[in-house]
């Protein structure tokens, strides 16, 4: 599982430092399965060479992310309904952006400091200190009743953070985001590595908890998306033309909707 994660950075490493959208975005989403496999099992696996780790990922997920979220930007004001809006309100600018944050990520990728993360990654996960202390533990639960429980607690974490989804602010909102994108990879994972009750079970819930994800990510880059365009030098100029995208409210309310009625399934899945 996280050695898989090692191998996919490594195996997109020269498609994103050529500017592949793709890749950029396959290395992020693999940095993610990792850290939501350490959350997962933080009470086995967390030690001092995890936190100094810790630290190394998010120095290079911030590059990552920068890069990530101009790529997605970018295909917003290439799409048919937004072209012209993006055009007139934000003209090369968010070319600009893309350009300058991939010349940094490419620049963070290719260094020194992240051929040693990747390698002490690896190095980690197959002989870290986590290792022989979980070998000692005499009381240790079988895996399949730490995940199971562990899926209850991730799963009612969830219901209770979501509940006011419709009036969550943005940062509570994106919180909830990654914590259900964290859910979902694990569902994800435990399906192909642990005996862990029946796949039919865990697909009734990793069909909600991927649709509540992709709603808030959406909600997420729509927004982004309009501020960006709406704080440019050519949106401060211009004198004609709607601050927002076409047909932003209606598509930022359906977005939202769909979020809620995805966390109203997640809900009612219940996980036993």
């Amino acid at each position: 599982m996280t050695l898989g994660c090692v191998a996919a950075i490594k195996a997109h490493h020269s498609s994103a430092c050529a500017g592949d959208a793709e890749a950029v975005h396959q290395i992020r989403v693999a940095i993610t399965r990792l850290r939501a496999a350490v959350a997962f099992f933080a009470p086995i696996v967390v030690d001092s060479e995890w936190l100094r780790l810790k630290k190394e990922i998010a120095w290079l997920n911030g590059p990552l992310g920068a890069a990530r979220d101009s790529d997605v930007v970018m295909e917003y004001s290439r799409r048919k309904r937004y072209r012209a809006w993006a055009g007139r309100m934000v003209g090369e600018q968010f070319d600009q952006h893309q350009m300058r944050d991939h010349r940094r990520l490419v620049r963070s990728l290719r260094s020194a400091r992240t051929q040693r993360l990747v390698a002490a990654m690896a190095r980690w996960i197959r002989q870290g200190p986590w290792l022989e202390r979980y070998k000692r533990r005499k009381d240790a639960e079988t895996l399949q009743s730490y995940c199971a429980r562990e899926l209850d607690r991730w799963h009612e974490r969830l219901i209770r953070k979501g509940q006011s989804l419709k009036t969550l602010g943005a940062s509570r909102r994106h919180r909830l985001r990654i914590r259900v994108k964290r859910f979902r990879y694990m569902l994800e994972a435990l399906t192909e590595t642990v005996a862990l009750r029946g796949r039919s079970e865990l697909r009734h819930l990793h069909r909600p908890a991927k649709r509540l994800q992709r709603a808030l990510g959406d909600l997420r880059d729509l927004k982004r998306f309009a501020g960006l365009a709406s704080g440019s030098l050519q949106a401060e100029n211009s004198k004609r033309g709607k601050k927002h995208p076409p047909a932003y409210r209606h598509r930022r309310e359906k977005l939202l909707g769909d979020a809620i009625a995805a966390h109203r399934d997640l809900t009612h899945a219940g996980v036993r």
